[in-house]
């Protein structure tokens, strides 16, 4: 256990792991902000990582791959804005049933291109490319940790500076934050919240598709059935714990990131364990919710005893 935690190989590890859950944090992060909770990230994952490697197999591009698929993640987001803005669907059940869809349509939309059955072993896909940075490599330790990332990994730590910019520093990020806290004091001064929460929403399914993109042509080289394996809901999670801001959410999804991280280091030397080490994150998730919900209880008593 001492070996793998004094290892940078360990550390480079959990980034590559925080890299799709970060994506779908800030996902979930400004769609909250905007007064929605999107369900959906688990599904828009899904058939991000499916499109991710049909499109850059199509153009022989990672660059073409990743635009194309963000377009996915906004149409994504812009279907459910539809149903839940405009049909008045309740945004939990039109998410759900994104999120099942996508458990079935990406196997069928699989077959249908390539003949594969769950798993694109015979699409030619291209991933993106992994970073040296010319003066960090050579540091001991650090440049192993940071160095020779995925570009994507790069980017989403960007995001994160990006988000908070533009959540906090922009007219529309205002425009954002004051639908979400207060709709009809927005709209009294004109701001139109259905055109927020669509934009919002378009904004939410595009972060989520690079986080689907990563695990496809980043995380590995290949499309797996289901592969998104529940990252979307720790990423509810973790923008619920970092109070849905970008850096709060950083923090809590290099946590899961690291839970995740740990289980994959110890496999090997458990292999009768598999299924109990395979639980690390999810049971990570699960504690620090409680321990996320006990502060949150503490914290109302003490303002209501006052």
């Amino acid at each position: 256990m001492l070996s793998i935690f004094l290892s940078p190989d360990f550390y480079n590890a959990i980034l590559r792991a925080t890299t799709p859950i970060l994506f779908a944090t800030l996902a979930s992060g400004v769609a909250q902000k905007a007064g929605i909770c999107n369900m959906a990230l688990e599904g828009i994952m899904l058939f991000s990582a499916l499109f991710g490697v049909i499109f850059s197999s199509m153009t022989h591009s990672w660059i073409l791959g990743i635009l194309l698929t963000l377009v996915i993640g906004a149409v994504l987001g812009l279907f459910l804005a539809f149903f839940v803005l405009n049909m008045k669907t309740d945004e939990i059940l039109a998410a759900v049933a994104i999120n099942l869809m996508a458990s079935g349509a990406t196997v069928l939309l699989l077959l249908a291109y390539s003949g594969d059955r769950g798993s694109s072993t015979s699409v030619a896909s291209v991933s993106a490319p992994t970073i040296a940075i010319p003066l960090i490599s050579g540091i001991p330790f650090l440049g192993k940790v940071i160095s020779g990332q995925n570009i994507l990994t790069y980017l989403s730590l960007l995001m994160v500076i990006v988000m908070h910019l533009f959540l906090y520093k922009t007219p529309l990020g205002l425009k954002i934050r004051a639908v979400g806290e207060n709709q009809n004091a927005a709209e009294s001064v004109g701001i139109s919240s259905r055109k927020i929460k669509y934009i919002a929403l378009v904004f939410s399914g595009m972060l989520c598709s690079l986080g689907g993109y990563f695990m496809s042509g980043g995380y590995m080289n290949m499309f797996n059935k289901e592969m998104s394996a529940g990252r979307g809901f720790i990423a509810l999670a973790a923008s619920a714990m970092g109070r849905d801001t970008p850096v709060g959410g950083l923090l809590v999804s290099l946590l899961f990131g690291a839970s995740q991280a740990f289980g994959n280091e110890i496999q090997p030397s458990y292999p009768k364990m598999m299924e109990l080490i395979q639980m690390i994150p999810y049971v990570a998730v699960l504690i620090g919710l409680a321990v996320f919900s006990y502060i949150m209880m503490k914290r109302k008593a003490r303002l209501s005893g006052k």
